[in-house]
């Protein structure tokens, strides 16, 4: 799968730690056209469906930056394709994995999902997921999304973001639900810890979010952005470290932690958006050790979406739940509030 033609001089494929890389730049001569059809030419064993997954998983970049299948090559674009070694299954299957079940009816669920937990299959993690519990858990859920690898999911969280997430058992409580998010009529809150004292006990963040140019995993504040806004409160200040509660008012990908670290108070424990290093003051050797016994505690952001409401799609009962600080979050609190 993926082997080079031998003609293709500027080609090359080699193995890394769970998947294949094959690399190549596009010649001057090589006519423009759509990324997946050229793909599937160049690489044998892999048909033009199994391009447009690689493609929608993230696993295709030209130039570092991934790409819609319908995206037209150029001369010179350099393209790199990551295969995994071990195939994913077709669809998500259900696992006997215990949920904290906060409601349910026979029209949508409302879990409490723990730090650590992936939302739906993805590249590199086809197990373990929300979605492989519920399926297990529950006797339908909606096809709405990708009923193969996102069966019921209406909205996600960060994989080591905990907190409330509601999904849908049938497509007429989906549509209804992803309506509310779309139109920003859902009721979220969020709490997070953050580094150091914000400038205002409130305050609105408005920064226009895009994907980082230098590391396609991370996202960042770019000119090209879409645009996003996130409103704080500040709740409690401590020495060196702040409870702030946020609302979105958009709903872009890591929204909280890239506006946060933006302005200088990144989350707690972050370990991709800057906060799991001292960022406050002048640190003092008590400092520095505290600081040490509380990241081993939080080994992750300190974020949690802690309340969650919505019209019942079906009832149209407005329903509002709220949700117990996870464990790791509490004893920091605990901690710093000495």
């Amino acid at each position: 799968m993926g082997t080079a033609r031998p003609s293709d001089k500027r080609l090359s494929v080699r193995s890394e730690l769970g998947f294949k890389l094959i690399e190549l730049v596009v010649t001057a001569g090589q006519k423009k056209e759509r990324i997946d059809k050229f793909l599937a030419a160049q690489l044998e064993n892999s048909s033009r469906a199994k391009i447009q997954k690689y493609i929608d998983d993230e696993c295709v970049l030209v130039n570092g930056e991934p790409v819609r299948a319908s995206y037209k090559i150029l001369p010179d674009d350099r393209i790199s394709v990551s295969i995994p070694t071990t195939a994913p299954p077709d669809k998500a299957v259900p696992e006997d994995i215990p949920l904290n079940v906060v409601y349910e009816d026979e029209h949508l669920i409302v879990v409490n999902k723990p730090a650590g937990m992936v939302t739906h299959p993805g590249h590199g993690n086809w197990t373990g997921t929300l979605a492989n519990a519920l399926l297990f858990h529950c006797n339908k859920l909606s096809t709405i999304n990708d009923p193969y690898v996102r069966p019921g999911i209406v909205h996600r969280l960060d994989k080591d973001t905990s907190g409330l997430i509601v999904s849908a058992k049938d497509d007429v409580t989906h549509a209804s639900l992803a309506r509310q998010f779309f139109d920003h009529t859902i009721d979220r809150e969020y709490w997070a810890i953050v580094w150091g004292r914000l400038p205002a006990g409130r305050g609105l963040i408005e920064a226009d979010l895009g994907r980082s140019k230098s590391d396609r995993k991370k996202f960042a504040v770019v000119e090209e952005g879409k645009f996003a806004a996130t409103e704080y409160e500040v709740l409690e200040v401590y020495s060196y470290l702040s409870l702030v509660r946020l609302k979105l008012h958009t709903g872009r990908t890591h929204q909280i932690r890239v506006h946060l670290s933006h302005i200088g108070h990144p989350v707690f424990g972050d370990p991709t958006y800057h906060g799991r290093r001292l960022n406050y003051g002048e640190p003092t050797p008590k400092m520095r050790q505290d600081v040490t016994d509380l990241l081993k505690i939080m080994n992750r952001q300190a974020l949690h979406a802690k309340t969650l409401g919505f019209v019942h799609p079906v009832t149209k009962a407005h329903l509002h739940f709220d949700s117990e600080l996870p464990e790791d979050f509490e004893e920091v609190l605990t901690r710093i509030r000495k």
